[in-house]
């Protein structure tokens, strides 16, 4: 059964952020807060954490698209091939509301023995998820937490109560850092340095760059 633990969102406890992390090193998956949507964690360096997270997901491990969280450039630089361009841009939007897919490092791991060639990068300006990121010491993967409706449509859970009912037996934690948002990040491109809009979200990217 899930535990509810909360966390304040300016002054987050150091015991509450190890006590996510041992779970994270454990295998766990939680619900955590970001700037923008809540969303599912993992380890990134975890492989059956992840495949256990696309099971929670419905989605095969193999086609997943993985995006995860990291805590700063230096953080990114490790993970991604990152061009001086794409550095310049991610350091005037980042911290914020963005997921930038940049060509996989090989610090990336393999899936189901499937390396990702892309992935999506986030340094939410939160500093529950920073933080977290930070004492674990690598990126967690990440995804937005999202139920169907009865009309079929799918919607994001911003009350951490009602997250922790709806999946206190599929996580182990559930963050609770008050109400979230319901509008996710904002998706670009930056694949041969094109910068392609791909979803606008909460963050406005137009003020950094002219998007195609």
């Amino acid at each position: 059964m899930a535990e509810l633990l909360k966390i304040h969102p300016d002054n987050p406890p150091i015991k509450h952020i190890q006590r996510v992390v041992e779970c994270l090193r454990d295998g766990g998956v939680i619900i955590y807060p970001t700037d923008t949507v809540y969303g599912f964690g993992c380890d990134l360096q975890n492989p059956k954490a992840i495949e256990r997270l696309c099971r929670l997901r419905g989605e095969d491990p193999k086609k997943m698209y993985l995006s995860f969280i990291c805590y700063d450039l230096s953080d990114i630089s490790l993970y991604a091939k990152i061009t001086t361009p794409m550095f310049k841009l991610m350091k005037k939007a980042l911290p914020g509301a963005f997921t930038f897919i940049v060509p996989s490092s090989t610090k990336v791991p393999k899936i189901m023995g499937f390396k990702k060639q892309e992935s999506g990068i986030r340094v939410p300006d939160h500093n529950v998820p920073r933080m977290i990121v930070q004492e674990l010491g690598n990126p967690i993967v990440t995804t937005s937490v999202k139920v169907e409706r009865k009309d079929g449509k799918m919607e994001y859970m911003i009350h951490p109560e009602l997250m922790k009912e709806e999946f206190e037996h599929s996580v182990d934690i559930v963050i609770d850092s008050g109400v979230g948002a319901d509008i996710p990040s904002t998706v670009v491109n930056c694949i041969d340095e094109e910068f392609n809009l791909i979803r606008q979200g909460a963050g406005d990217f137009s003020q950094y760059v002219e998007l195609v």
